[in-house]
């Protein structure tokens, strides 16, 4: 199941994705993670949770924000959940980047079991039809 939470800067997203990180680490079976760009949010995500900043590997564009999520799945497969807060920014800021990684992360998550939530700074009438089933 992959979620896409839009909406302009400030309209809560970031704290909407803190909530449903904490809220999972309570009640997962499995491995919580969440990755983001800097550590913005070390000290509001649980310590259960597993926080990556992606910027310390160099991900930069759609096919390598896969090719990671891929090996952090490949490297423990009891992970249950993935947030990715600013997806957009991992996808070299664009929309076509953003809509080309759902499209390819989309079939691996959902063969996986794992739930994908992802924030994005951008406004919905900006995404492609196909994209807005996400939301």
């Amino acid at each position: 199941m992959v979620k896409l939470i839009v909406g302009n800067k400030g309209t809560g997203k970031t704290k909407t994705l803190i909530d449903m990180v904490n809220e999972a680490v309570e009640t997962s079976n499995g491995a919580v993670v969440c990755l983001e760009k800097g550590e913005k949010l070390r000290y509001d995500v649980k310590y259960q949770a597993r926080l990556i900043d992606v910027s310390e590997y160099g991900i930069s564009g759609a096919d390598q924000l896969y090719s990671f999520v891929c090996g952090v799945y490949a490297s423990n497969h009891d992970i249950t959940h993935i947030f990715i807060d600013s997806a957009i920014k991992m996808c070299d800021n664009t929309v076509e980047g953003l809509a080309s990684f759902l499209r390819r992360v989309s079939p691996t998550v959902d063969k996986a079991g794992i739930a994908l939530v992802l924030t994005s700074s951008i406004s919905e009438d900006e995404l492609p039809e196909d994209i807005k089933a996400f939301l």
